[in-house]
């Protein structure tokens, strides 16, 4: 079993890597990598001395050729693998409006969508799901921006 956990802050070596819940417009951002039928938020590990704000930045880039865009933290989340001895681990979550997209991927990524429905394939169900859940808390508390309305 997965647990989600979710955190106002945390130290930052702690945190190995980025989310980003993204829209365009009104229009949810979802990725497909290539080896997989499943869809997913942009995201990926920090690189060595890479701040975790260039991590989401470069990965939303790398991901979905976001060239335009505003990127803005939502909280600190925790992955636990219960019952594994796995340690907690730790990542930012961060919310982005993409206004210009490049057209092309560099990355793994073999397509891109942009959907009002969310998925029904993730390749993370038992994560992905409740980050954007938060997502949705947090903008509704007007602790987030609020994303263009069509």
């Amino acid at each position: 079993m997965i647990r989600v956990n979710f955190y106002d802050s945390a130290e930052d070596e702690l945190l190995r890597f980025a989310v980003i819940v993204a829209r365009s417009g009104s229009r949810w951002v979802f990725c497909r990598h290539r080896e997989r039928e499943t869809w997913e938020c942009p995201g990926g590990h920090r690189e060595p001395g890479e701040r975790i704000e260039e991590t989401a930045g470069r990965e939303l880039y790398e991901e979905t050729g976001a060239l335009v865009y505003e990127l803005h933290p939502v909280c600190v989340y925790s992955v636990v693998r219960e019952g594994t001895g796995e340690p907690e681990s730790f990542g930012m979550l961060y919310l982005a409006e993409i206004e210009k997209f490049e057209g092309k991927l560099h990355s793994e990524i073999e397509e891109i969508v942009l959907t009002r429905e969310l998925p029904e394939r993730w390749t993370y169900p038992e994560i992905q799901p409740k980050l954007l859940a938060r997502c949705g808390e947090m903008f509704r508390a007007g602790k987030v921006f609020r994303a263009q309305e069509e």
